[in-house]
């Protein structure tokens, strides 16, 4: 079965779903217009919460950048094998971006 005749099936559903609950007199909310515009609200919230975690997680990659340059720069001995440990990190990051 195709995307087409699927969605024509649930859609054909819905309508016949919300004609028996009319009918019922429970709601006439029940239509696939109304089913639409909340998957589509749906759609922007889960859009909206992707771009926040993005956001979020570049702010703290530029956190740990930061981090990791005063790191470098303080040339502790001790530090040397998380600074490396990070730039392993960071190497894979880039290539995964890439």
């Amino acid at each position: 079965m195709n995307k087409d005749n699927l969605t024509q099936a649930a859609l054909k559903g819905v309508d016949s779903l919300g004609y028996q609950l009319d009918k019922l007199g429970i709601t006439d909310k029940v239509n696939r217009h109304n089913i639409a515009a909340l998957m589509m609200a749906e759609q922007h919230h889960l859009e909206g919460e992707w771009d926040s975690l993005q956001t979020r997680l570049d702010r703290y990659r530029g956190q740990a950048e930061d981090l990791l340059e005063s790191l470098e720069k303080s040339g502790y001995p001790i530090l040397q094998p998380v600074a490396e440990r990070i730039n392993r990190f960071r190497r894979k990051d880039n290539r995964q971006a890439d």
